[in-house]
């Protein structure tokens, strides 16, 4: 969106169009680098899915919260502070990934040894320890 034109003066008689300062107009050009590269990823879906299914110690929520600002970043054209965001939305999303398939293992491991007779207690001379009479 462009910015309203400034008001126009009247010239007066003794001033010619020659005397007064000439505007300045920039024009940038987009290379052919910035033009092909893709936007940065903001990770949206997979911080979703993780603080849906899997949000050990909140680390599922900080990354939604990192990827919405990657998202907001990427709409104001902020591409180096969408990268940043972005990129820890993933390292949290992986964070929490890996702790959560480590609690799905240790959970595993224990109901099979409790299912297995490891935990319950073993008297080998009776209950009272006095022997079997």
């Amino acid at each position: 969106m462009q910015s309203p034109l400034p008001p126009y003066e009247v010239l007066p008689t003794e001033v010619s169009m020659e005397e007064m300062p000439r505007s300045t107009t920039v024009v940038v050009e987009e290379t052919q680098q910035q033009q092909q590269q893709p936007p940065p990823r903001d990770h949206l879906v997979w911080s979703l899915f993780t603080t849906l299914y899997g949000n050990f110690c909140c680390l599922g929520l900080l990354a939604f919260v990192f990827s919405v600002k990657s998202r907001d970043r990427k709409v104001l054209g902020d591409y180096s502070g969408a990268l940043s965001y972005g990129s820890t939305a993933k390292y949290l999303n992986i964070t929490a990934l890996v702790i959560n398939i480590v609690i799905v293992i240790l959970v595993i491991v224990f109901v099979s040894l409790a299912l297995a007779g490891v935990f319950s207690p073993r008297h080998p001379y009776g209950p009272y320890g006095y022997g079997s009479t």
